[in-house]
């Protein structure tokens, strides 16, 4: 597909105080996209938007909450004149056996993967329909394989694939482009916090190649800044992330007999695994739930 200038679009990107949303919306501003950065931190916000190269506004929000999002997209209206892009990025992750999962923490990843991005595209669908615009959903491999140890958020993710493909059904006669982007094992604070945990390090680690690396930070974002100049329904981080697609359908059988292989190989130490939110961006996320009660 061809690709678009990003000259003079506006764009939103959530979860932008750190990891894929910070490079992206540095990248995004870099070839001319004005920016509207959306997360919880906003002393982070404010430092992200100071290294931007393009006209660029924060906002502190909670993506899962309606009226504050349907605050931020008609603020940044007002800001900008119009929306263009929308990247629903925000997201945090657990790990560990579900039987003796955290019930909050496993909710919250739900809440904030899932619903915080139908509170996205809810919120920006209005202004989106005005430009015709796209609305890129940002998923995972865990979309498209499930994995033990993850289910709060291979579920959340696996979400997020479906509602994108269902709103692209919807709008797509009225303009408006969606999309969803796969990133496998990335370098970011979420995947360091989950690393931090030994169990979950050498589970991903026993992983089959080409699952079992961490991929850098920055091919991975221009991969998905060329999505988004295509305005590509399917956007893949990995190279190879495109070709797991064509075997999805046999990858929870094998997945289940591995998994319970590995399961019974890590059973001793399972008590150990942190049950919380991983990484700063799930520390930040508790900070706030924790200030709000």
């Amino acid at each position: 597909m061809t690709r678009r200038s990003l000259e003079g679009q506006v764009a939103v990107v959530t979860g932008a105080a750190r990891g894929v949303g910070e490079l992206l919306a540095r990248k995004l501003s870099a070839r001319g996209a004005r920016v509207a950065l959306v997360g919880l931190e906003p002393d982070e916000l404010k430092q992200v938007a100071a290294r931007l190269h393009t006209d660029c506004d924060h906002w502190h929000a909670d993506v899962t909450d309606h009226e504050a999002m349907a605050r931020v997209a008609q603020e940044v209206k007002e800001r900008f004149g119009k929306v263009d892009i929308v990247v629903a990025n925000a997201g945090v992750a657990s790990g560990g056996p579900f039987a003796d999962s955290d019930p909050v923490a496993w909710r919250r990843v739900i809440e904030v993967n899932l619903i915080g991005s139908a509170v996205t595209g809810r919120a920006f669908l209005p202004v989106l329909l005005e430009s015709r615009g796209y609305f890129l959903q940002i998923a995972s491999l865990a979309a498209i394989t499930p994995a033990p140890m993850m289910s709060a958020y291979c579920a959340s993710k696996s979400g997020v694939e479906a509602f994108a493909h269902s709103l692209r059904a919807e709008v797509g006669y009225r303009g408006v482009r969606v999309g969803v982007g796969y990133l496998s094992w990335t370098d970011t604070d979420m995947v360091r916090g989950a690393d931090q945990d030994d169990v979950m390090r050498e589970l991903r680690q026993r992983l089959p190649w080409p699952s079992n690396r961490t991929y850098p930070l920055g091919p991975a974002v221009d991969r998905i800044v060329a999505g988004i100049e295509r305005r590509s329904a399917h956007v893949y981080a990995q190279w190879w992330l495109r070709g797991m697609q064509s075997v999805r359908g046999w990858l929870p059988g094998v997945i289940a007999t591995v998994g319970q292989r590995e399961m019974r190989r890590f059973g001793p130490r399972l008590d150990g695994v942190s049950k919380g939110l991983v990484g700063a961006g799930g520390a930040a996320d508790e900070a706030k739930r924790t200030a709000d009660r």
